[in-house]
């Protein structure tokens, strides 16, 4: 178990005071596992509010490369490092805002035969995909892995967050019992606005603070589905 230290007390002040979180809290935090599929528009935020809440131990999911497309939403990448690969960038920068971080990294796509024993090694896993067939998969094996899983999505200005396998609440299959017709959507063939993943992104890394520390409600069993264009937000409840 990794114990808080001095710099973590100075750090963390803010935390430390907040009844709910407090010293035991930021310890879970510490000695949280992460697994963050996806280090893109989802990705940039929630990675960025995991590390600066000082969640001791992240692993990042990607095989892509930074385009110049990418630099409108994903926040964590600058123009001079178009080309270079995301999870290297992602875990330079991560160890940089919280030096007490251990960050993996694993460059590659998730399949049927890599996907159980990587999420094994995690205590909770985060869904920042853009595909039904990832989400699928992903949604499968952390229900049958019994791993909770914070799951955001994003589209034109709506975005949904919701938390599955919690507690033995509903699992992904419940709410998406099937993969559409078309399998997949590609990003350059749809309209985004670039604020919307960061607020969904940051409401993720807030469930995923909910589910190490027990602070607050987490979203299970509840879908919620917003609209930035009309501040719109709305509560669907949905059962196993």
């Amino acid at each position: 178990m990794r114990k808080l230290n001095k710099e973590d007390y100075s750090r963390f002040t803010r935390h430390l005071s907040l009844a709910e979180i407090g010293e035991q809290g930021q310890q879970k935090l510490k000695n949280a596992r992460v697994l963050v599929i996806g280090a893109g528009g989802l990705g940039s935020p929630l990675l960025i509010y995991l590390a600066a809440a000082g969640i001791g131990n992240i692993g990042i999911v990607d095989d892509d490369v930074v385009s110049v497309s990418n630099l409108q939403r994903q926040i964590l990448y600058t123009s001079a490092e178009v080309g270079q690969k995301k999870v290297e960038l992602a875990s330079k920068k991560l160890r940089a805002l919280y030096p007490e971080i251990e960050v993996e990294s694993f460059d590659f796509r998730l399949n049927e035969s890599n996907t159980e024993e990587l999420f094994n090694r995690y205590d909770v896993i985060a869904d920042c995909t853009d595909n039904y067939q990832s989400r699928a998969l992903i949604g499968k094996v952390s229900a049958k892995l019994n791993k909770p899983l914070a799951f955001a999505s994003v589209l034109n200005y709506e975005a949904q967050l919701s938390v599955f396998n919690y507690k033995h609440g509903p699992v992904y299959a419940d709410l998406f019992p099937s993969v559409p017709k078309d399998g997949i959507y590609l990003e350059n063939e749809i309209g985004l606005l670039g604020v919307l993943p960061g607020v969904a992104g940051t409401l993720q890394a807030n469930e995923i603070i909910k589910i190490i520390t027990g602070y607050g409600e987490v979203l299970s069993g509840k879908l919620l589905v917003f609209n930035i264009q009309y501040n719109q937000f709305n509560l669907i409840r949905f059962s196993k």
